[in-house]
Formats: C-alpha cells, structure tokens, sequence
C-alpha cells in the first residue's frame, strides 16, 4: 500500500529524530526475512535499546539530508530492501542486535553505519563493532578491574586481624 504525502512526511520526521539521537545507526539487507523473524528482531532489539525500522531508503536519504551532520555523507551504497537500526544508548548496540539476528537468519547482511558524527563507516567496521562488549559488560569489567585490590588488600588486612585475634584469645586463655 502507497504511504499518503502526510504518513511520508512523519516517517521522514521520524527518522530525523532518530538519526539525531542515535549514537549508531546500522544498515543492512534484509532480504529473503519473514516477517515472523522480523518481529522476533525488533522484539529482541527493545531489549538492547534499539530501534528497528524498515524505511524507505528515498526517505532514509531525505531524513539524513535534512541534518548539518550528513549533509556531505555519500549515501549511494543505500539502494534495495533495507533495515535500519538506531541506539541512542550504546554505541555498538545496533551492530550486536544485528549480528546476534544474522546468526539465526544468515541473508542478514550489512551494508554500513553512520556514526553520531556524520560518517558512513563500511559493513566491516560494523562487523568489527558488533563484535566489542557491550557498555554494560565494559561497565562491569572496569568495576571489577579497580575493585580488585581494594579487594586483596581488604583480604589481606583482614587475614593479619584474625591472626592478631586469634593470639590475643590464645593468651588470655
């Protein structure tokens, strides 16, 4: 069913919103996906902070021409049956969704992404980025990196207590 020049006109404004919150946005085909698989993937990807959208790459394109950022991105490599998903939370968020889909559903394929900064990166940088941590997990892994000597030396005081303990009960006793 053709979209009305109103509905257009919101899914480009949505987009724009979208491309100007997001931290990344990826690219990739879609091709050959049912739509009880797509569901499954956006379902998967709110839980990751990412949005995924099926647009129009005309009105992709149009939404990104509007923003200062993409004004002089070559957007070319954008044609045929695309998907696009946005993270305004994590930077490798959208990348993970994708690559994590692509595994259950291998005519997943990207084509690129466009950072915050307005630049098109290549389908193997995307590959690249899918395959980092994650923020929470970096999170968590620098927090266990500076609390372990606070940890040892914890464990150490209190190994050098019980023993001081443990001679003064055995001369009182």
């Amino acid at each position: 069913m053709a979209l009305s020049k109103d509905k257009k006109a919101e899914v480009v404004d949505e987009v724009a919103e979208l491309l100007k919150d997001s931290k990344l946005t990826v690219v990739a085909k879609y091709q050959g996906t049912s739509v009880k698989s797509m569901q499954q993937l956006r379902k998967d990807s709110r839980d990751n902070d990412t949005k995924v959208m099926v647009v129009k790459n005309r009105l992709f394109k149009k939404a990104a021409s509007g923003d200062e950022r993409f004004k002089d991105t070559d957007l070319s490599a954008l044609s045929g049956q695309l998907i696009y998903a946005f993270s305004s939370e994590d930077e490798v968020a959208p990348a993970q969704s994708l690559a994590q889909f692509a595994k259950t559903e291998p005519q997943i394929e990207f084509v690129g992404a466009l950072t915050k900064e307005g630049q098109l990166l290549s389908a193997e940088e995307v590959k690249v980025l899918a395959s980092l941590p994650g923020k929470n997990q970096l999170i968590a892994e620098t927090v266990a990196m500076l609390l372990g000597p606070v940890n040892e030396v914890t464990n150490a005081l209190s190994g050098n207590l019980h023993g001081l303990l443990d001679a003064v009960s055995a001369k009182a006793s």
